[in-house]
């Protein structure tokens, strides 16, 4: 399979926190000829590379597989469904969207998030923010017993509705879930590029679940394969359309992002740094980001058992935590070149100047 049908497969596959079924299933088929699986009672999923050696050190790749989306409250009597949000969303960013209401076969059947119109709201209403609790799903029941028919019922998952589409005259990406999708099919491409060629690490590939609701499936995946040193790939947030040029650290188009801090983590400088000089080397464009806010599944993996030299290659995303994310196809590629000539280069040595 192409990367660019790899990537529409995986970012369009229903996955919120906790229900990454769909995700998995999918991974599994894409990346099983490069290696062998497990999985644990989480649903993370482990891929250990075909090729590795005793005692040699391990490099674990991280990617979660989940996305935000929201999980039905209750149903009201008229078949509305309240819900809540699954994730971080920022509340003005969710009606008038088109979401996937997941049933009890499994199958989904669609829904607009609605709201009170503005013809019926007060001035302090239309002043305010809009309140999650005010907004409910619209699946075109008009009662419980309506709703329950269609499969769907308290504890329902919800997805954003979105398709990923290729723009190919600006290799742009514009689809669901690039948080994290887009780093799980650059694990993918990484160990399809590196299968049957010999290194001097061993690699498994965790891919991750419920990061999205506080990076729950990398406080086991750690701890499970005991790493030597972590690189975490992310979709993360781009700044490149609200902040002033100087301040931009994060762009679509020029590179992955390797952030040296967050609300969560100071990044291994050593490691950093080797990351850093291998992309100079091979000339593969990178940015360098300080973050003050915001978080990965680094902060677990680093952390863990006596601590684990960790990198995140973030891949830009534009409008993350929405319906709908931009990403260039271009960053993702640079992305797979990055990884790849850190894992070539690795070895027993210099992971102990970490």
């Amino acid at each position: 399979m192409s990367q660019l049908s790899r990537i529409q497969r995986i970012c369009d596959a229903n996955g919120i926190s906790g229900f990454e079924d769909e995700v998995v299933q999918a991974i599994r088929e894409e990346a099983g000829a490069f290696g062998r699986f497990d999985e644990d009672c989480l649903r993370n999923l482990y891929l250990h590379r075909t090729g590795n050696q005793k005692d040699k050190p391990v490099v674990l790749l991280d990617a979660h597989t989940d996305e935000v989306g929201f999980m039905v409250k209750c149903i009201r009597a008229d078949g509305m469904l309240e819900f809540i949000p699954i994730g971080g969303w920022v509340p003005s960013n969710i009606p008038a969207h088109l979401v996937r209401v997941q049933t009890s076969t499994g199958k989904t059947i669609p829904g607009i998030v609605g709201s009170k119109p503005p013809h019926y709201q007060s001035e302090a209403e239309r002043k305010s923010a809009p309140d999650i609790a005010s907004m409910y799903i619209d699946i075109g029941a008009s009662s419980i017993e309506q709703v329950l028919s269609l499969g769907v019922d308290v504890a329902s998952p919800v997805i954003p509705e979105a398709t990923c589409i290729h723009q190919e005259n600006t290799k742009l990406l514009f689809g669901k879930a690039f948080d994290c999708r887009l780093g799980c099919t650059t694990i993918i491409d990484v160990l399809e590029s590196l299968h049957g060629k010999s290194l001097a690490v061993n690699l498994v590939a965790a891919f991750a679940s419920q990061e999205e609701v506080g990076c729950r499936g990398a406080q086991l995946t750690a701890r499970k394969i005991k790493p030597d040193v972590a690189i975490c790939f992310e979709g993360s947030p781009a700044d490149d359309t609200f902040l002033p040029a100087y301040q931009q650290q994060t762009i679509v188009g020029k590179g992955p992002m390797l952030r040296f801090i967050d609300s969560k983590m100071i990044t291994n400088p050593r490691f950093q740094k080797f990351a850093l000089d291998i992309a100079k080397k091979f000339d593969i464009p990178v940015q360098k980001g300080v973050r003050s806010g915001g978080a990965t599944n680094a902060s677990a993996l680093h952390l863990s058992e006596q601590g684990i030299p960790t990198i995140v290659i973030g891949i830009p995303v534009r409008y993350a935590h929405t319906h709908w994310g931009v990403s260039s196809l271009d960053d993702v590629q640079n992305s797979v070149r990055l990884a790849e000539a850190v894992l070539r280069e690795l070895n027993a040595q210099t992971i102990a100047t970490f």
